[in-house]
């Protein structure tokens, strides 16, 4: 997956064989109310920093409540004038009628980073996104997935590799996440789409458009049968700095990101160092030392990615931890914040979130019972711990979601601890 042409010249003993991931169906929340929405539609459109308007969401409780909380309570949060004047003037934010007429079509929706739809995997990356424009099925979402990425210009044999892998890992019940983009990233979502997978499209333009143009139909087929997402606002053309930002999405979607094809300076390698920070899996299919787009994936080997030469081996690594997650959001479908706003009735078949024991993991699974022995009450980064555990990154990031949904550990900007009882 590469950045556009407006951008720099850039490019950007085995385990045993899982069982295919069964595909699920996630349940979203209902829609919010069209006040809060149009609320939060005005928090995005007032632009600047994204860190002082979630720290205004999260004073305030919502979108709506923090409209109406004032220039007081907004320069207390950190909004610099700009922002300031924006909420104050509907003059100031001239895309907000184009972003109500979007958000009234079916299948659109705008989820909020305070929202319980908003996916758990993204809110634990370093500088997650306010809001996500979405237009399809925003469950998937939650869908454990991979981001395959690479060349917008790749060789044939890299084309043919990243249909072909991408297909494998839809067949398994993995989504595909990628980014629109020409060459590595259309043929991922067309193969996602014709095994009859799962794939989400992440944008560097606005939802309503495709970035290169010619890719209308696929953005209109992904969004009937998958998801497309944007953090930026309907009408957003493509922009150069768009783009790396955009791959932050990517890698944060993912449970790992495969590379297939890459020159030195590809925006794939981007999405890679993104998901290796976030503490997520990085796969790299090596290529002939004659081919310059291979280089990329040469260098991220050297540099610690995992090898591998089928999609088998991606699924092996990721598949048992995702099937876990998987089942778990299936059953607790609100995510992470639900605990805060919700509590479980008499009459719920599963508790929420919040209301699950504190106990330590069973000790019959031994990974989970020495993780949990790793974790202390003091934030400890991805790193320690996986000194302190022996096991990768990518199974690491899986568990630790799952004790995260089940209220067993709090997670800070890629720190992790045991939560207050």
């Amino acid at each position: 997956m590469d950045t556009p042409a407006s951008e720099p010249a850039s490019e950007s003993a085995s385990p045993p064989e899982p069982a295919p991931i069964r595909s699920i169906s996630i349940e979203t929340g209902a829609p919010a109310d069209a006040a809060a929405t149009d609320a939060l539609l005005r928090l995005v459109l007032c632009g600047g920093a994204a860190a002082p308007r979630r720290a205004l969401l999260l004073a305030c409780g919502g979108p709506a409540a923090a409209l109406d909380a004032g220039p007081a309570q907004w320069r207390a949060c950190g909004l610099d004038p700009l922002q300031i004047h924006g909420l104050r003037h509907d003059d100031a934010l001239p895309a907000l009628d184009r972003g109500r007429e979007w958000l009234c079509a079916p299948g659109h929706r705008l989820i909020g980073w305070h929202d319980p739809d908003y996916p758990a995997l993204l809110r634990r990356i370093a500088a997650p996104p306010l809001a996500l424009f979405v237009a399809g099925e925003p469950g998937l979402l939650w869908h454990p997935g991979v981001a395959v990425v690479g060349s917008r210009n790749p060789s044939a044999g890299g084309r043919d590799n990243a249909h072909r892998f991408a297909a494998e890992i839809a067949r398994s019940g993995l989504s595909v996440v990628s980014g629109l983009a020409a060459g590595v990233d259309r043929a991922a979502h067309e193969a996602a789409l014709d095994a009859g997978g799962l794939t989400v499209a992440v944008l560097g333009t606005g939802p309503d458009v495709p970035y290169p143009k010619t890719h209308g139909p696929l953005l209109a087929r992904i969004a009937a049968h998958g998801a497309v997402v944007s953090e930026h606002p309907p009408g957003t053309e493509a922009l150069r700095e768009h783009f790396p930002s955009r791959n932050r999405i990517i890698a944060g979607l993912a449970l790992g990101t495969l590379v297939v094809e890459a020159a030195l300076r590809s925006g794939a390698l981007i999405t890679a160092r993104l998901a290796a920070e976030a503490g997520r899996e990085v796969f790299a299919i090596p290529g002939s030392i004659h081919n310059p787009t291979a280089r990329g994936c040469h260098r991220l080997i050297r540099d610690g990615a995992a090898l591998i030469e089928s999609a088998d081996e991606a699924i092996a690594a990721l598949g048992p931890w995702a099937a876990t997650l998987g089942e778990h959001l299936r059953r607790h479908p609100a995510g992470p914040i639900s605990a805060a706003s919700h509590s479980a009735g008499p009459n719920d078949s599963h508790p929420d979130v919040g209301a699950a024991s504190f106990a330590v993991p069973s000790p019959d699974d031994p990974a989970y019972h020495r993780l949990w022995q790793a974790l202390g009450h003091d934030p400890t980064d991805m790193d320690r711990l996986t000194e302190r555990t022996g096991l990768t990154p990518a199974t690491l990031s899986s568990m630790l979601l799952v004790m995260e949904l089940q209220g067993r550990v709090a997670a800070d900007h890629g720190r992790y601890s045991r939560r207050s009882r």
